[in-house]
């Protein structure tokens, strides 16, 4: 920590979303002030942070000349200038998660090396070039296709079945990887500070929406084996020691229809599987990340009781000025948080918010953010 708290840090945030948001929200708490830079002037969190600046994340100068003067900076979202981020490190800004983590993370292909090198259990892959390097691959199809850079929320993933199915496979740098037959897809975030402490919440049981390929709905805790579930927390935290990270790491993974743990991709912030914690556990994802930031004791990360996460996505064929229908029908049940992320905006399939259910009775919680699903809706 390179100050006190008592309102005297200064912390910078790459990314105005919503994580950004309700990382503010926890921030409130510790009294540091925040400092925004998203290139969206209608970013969530313009109306919330200390100081807001509209700029790109990825020019060189608007981050150095952002990151300067503050004490330290953390990231909501990997797409960001890791040079400039590297250059403040020199001068002495605390960036957490490190850029050289970033500079990892933000390559898939990199990432599979790593987890090679490493001996983390993940599905076979190979590395491409461009799209030529498809007609000849040591992976048979059919395999997915991944761009090694910038895909998100979906984007940037293919699944190639066929020769035929490469005419529209990407051009750019990318990689292959076996097609997993899973029967799950789980995650676990951890977290770790400086002085290496490490903590993980408990597993959890993700579905996704079949068009936007996102998490739509969380389950937690996960009643999966007892086995399974220790695998998969000693996985999470082998990573996050492997790379000596300070802050949260969300790490994805495939549970094959053999009970084999597959890792899939790595999140080095607060991520959409975690979103339950703010109303499930007794430390949230968003306190935890702070608290490994600013090198303080991580927190109890226990369930409270079963949680169910839903995302609420922009319904299909409405875009423009966002309308929220069923809040009140929702709201009046009880154990049910609803999350809006303040954008102005919505189009199909984006993250407008999120809705967290909560019940002792585990089928009750279940059956209630089925409700929720139907119920809920973002129009224009």
């Amino acid at each position: 920590m390179a100050k006190d708290f008592y309102g005297e840090l200064q912390l910078g945030i790459l990314g105005g979303g919503q994580l950004g948001r309700m990382l503010i929200q926890e921030a409130i708490n510790y009294n540091v002030n925040v400092h925004i830079l998203d290139p969206d002037k209608n970013a969530p969190c313009r109306k919330l942070c200390n100081r807001f600046e509209c700029g790109s994340l990825n020019d060189f100068d608007t981050v150095y000349n952002f990151g300067k003067d503050l004490d330290m900076i953390t990231i909501e979202i990997e797409k960001v200038n890791v040079d400039a981020l590297e250059k403040l490190e020199g001068e002495g800004v605390i960036v957490y998660p490190q850029s050289r983590i970033i500079r990892l993370i933000q390559d898939k292909g990199l990432q599979k090396q790593f987890f090679k090198q490493n001996d983390i259990p993940t599905a076979a892959f190979q590395l491409i070039s461009n799209k030529e390097n498809l007609y000849e691959t040591a992976i048979p199809l059919p395999y997915i296709q991944k761009l090694r850079r910038d895909g998100y929320d979906g984007k940037g993933v293919k699944k190639i079945n066929n020769t035929s199915a490469i005419e529209q496979a990407f051009e750019e740098p990318s990689l292959i990887e076996e097609l997993v037959d899973f029967e799950k897809e789980i995650a676990v975030i951890v977290a770790r500070n400086d002085r290496g402490d490490v903590s993980t919440f408990p597993l959890v049981e993700m579905e996704f929406n079949p068009d936007a390929n996102l998490v739509e709905f969380l389950i937690s805790p996960s009643t999966l084996p007892f086995e399974i579930q220790t695998q998969a927390d000693e996985i999470a935290k082998k990573i996050a020691e492997d790379l000596q990270i300070v802050g949260l790491l969300a790490v994805e993974m495939f549970l094959t229809k053999d009970g084999e743990i597959l890792v899939n991709e790595l999140a080095p912030r607060p991520h959409n599987s975690g979103h339950h914690t703010i109303e499930g556990n007794i430390t949230s994802q968003f306190a935890q990340h702070l608290r490994a930031i600013f090198n303080l004791p991580l927190g109890a990360t226990t369930a409270r009781t079963n949680a169910v996460m839903i995302n609420l996505l922009g319904e299909p064929r409405y875009e423009g000025l966002a309308r929220y229908e069923g809040v009140e029908d929702v709201l009046a049940v009880e154990g049910i948080f609803v999350h809006l992320y303040g954008k102005k905006y919505t189009k199909p399939f984006r993250k407008m918010g999120h809705v967290c259910i909560v019940n002792d009775d585990r089928d009750l919680a279940i059956k209630n953010a089925r409700w929720v699903q139907k119920t809920l809706k973002v129009k224009a």
